[in-house]
């Protein structure tokens, strides 16, 4: 089970939530090991999981018939899955089916409620939940699918629920930061086979097939791949092109793919040649405050101090100009987990958040600069998932 049971039963209380329902991709993942794809490639499908305070293993998976082979998958621990909507599957006449075929067929043979909600409804309605009061995560759900929610359970209590999500992602379990770990690793490996391949006359796609191929031979997905040379680096979402790589231009990586759902964020630059004065300064400048964050986190710490040392730092170190809305991030399944690192912040950090630390600087006209480690928060500072250091790779 991928899910921090203990921390998502802590928010629905907190909430005074009597089930829950995820429906955001991410979430459906997280409270199922269900992973939908057709919502995470593209706005409106739906899928949702329903879970009762009252005991978590009576939660019911809902899935289009068309994505049941992956709800049959052996990794979805929800054992309650019906289905909605029209789709064939023919079976071969007097075979024998096993496994997850056999466990398809079940689910095949099940009723079909018509709709996402329908089906939605009737497993609330089998729970005795139809007077409850229902935290119901409102991104991933259509306005209209919540509507009729509201219209067919009269009696019932919705509560928008996505904070309680978000609230008990935060803490990730061993199975969680085992899997950022491998996938920060796997951007960290593949950032070096990139910059293995750097040099003059190289483009910037040439740089992008290395890291992603890579990636995918570390048994990773590409998802994010920000790559650019010289000015074109400030461009904050950068994305390659056949732009050619010149002596002492830097090259900025802001980059990551995911490993079994579970996402990377890291960020590194290179450079052919040595670097000039400024580069060399203002890069250092940011090492130092990114690792002044890191160095400062631990339990109880609060998120904007770090934020401010951390600014203050790179400011010190040669940037004097330096700001910044937010200097990090949780991630997990979402590239964007709690905490924002950032001034506004009141919270703390705790034990079992995995996090993005970075200071990243652009200067239009002359170049992008970033650096950003991935850790996990332990009892007494963090534990690094990086296998390089920050420093400028001078080619």
């Amino acid at each position: 089970m991928l899910m921090n049971a203990e921390r998502l039963l802590a928010g629905m209380k907190r909430a005074g939530l009597d089930a829950v329902v995820a429906t955001m991709p991410e979430n459906v993942t997280y409270t199922s090991g269900f992973w939908a794809m057709s919502q995470w490639i593209r706005r409106g499908p739906q899928a949702y999981v329903l879970t009762p305070a009252a005991n978590l293993e009576d939660a019911v998976a809902i899935t289009s018939t068309g994505l049941v082979d992956l709800a049959a998958d052996p990794e979805v621990w929800v054992k309650d899955v019906r289905r909605f909507g029209k789709f064939i599957v023919d079976t071969t006449p007097g075979v024998t089916l096993s496994g997850q075929d056999k466990r398809i067929q079940e689910i095949l043979d099940q009723h079909d409620d018509g709709d996402a909600v329908g089906c939605l409804v009737r497993a609330i309605k089998d729970r005795g939940l139809q007077s409850a009061t229902i935290g119901v995560d409102e991104i991933g759900i259509l306005p209209e699918y919540w509507d009729k929610l509201a219209e067919l359970l009269p009696n019932a209590k919705l509560v928008r629920a996505s904070s309680v999500f978000r609230y008990a992602r935060a803490i990730k379990t061993h199975e969680e930061i085992r899997r950022l770990r491998k996938s920060a690793q796997i951007a960290d490996m593949s950032i070096t086979a990139a910059l293995d391949i750097a040099r003059e006359g190289k483009t910037e796609m040439d740089l992008a097939r290395a890291f992603h191929c890579k990636t995918v031979e570390e048994g990773g997905l590409p998802v994010l791949g920000c790559i650019g040379v010289g000015d074109r680096g400030a461009m904050t979402n950068v994305q390659p092109n056949e732009t050619r790589i010149k002596r002492g231009a830097v090259i900025r990586f802001d980059v990551g793919g995911r490993y079994r759902h579970y996402r990377a964020d890291i960020a590194r630059n290179g450079i052919i040649g040595e670097p000039d004065q400024k580069t060399a300064r203002y890069h250092n400048a940011i090492c130092v405050g990114m690792y002044k964050a890191i160095d400062m986190i631990k339990p109880g710490v609060k998120v904007a101090d770090v934020f401010d040392a951390a600014v203050e730092a790179v400011r010190r170190e040669g940037i004097s100009h330096y700001q910044r809305s937010h200097i990090g991030h949780g991630i997990g399944l979402d590239g964007y987990d709690a905490p924002n690192i950032a001034p506004s912040n009141a919270e703390s950090f705790e034990e079992g958040m995995v996090i993005c630390v970075e200071t990243p600087y652009y200067e239009m006209g002359y170049a992008g600069l970033q650096v950003e480690d991935t850790m996990v928060v332990t009892r007494d500072g963090v534990d690094t998932f990086m296998l390089t250091d920050a420093k400028l790779r001078v080619i």
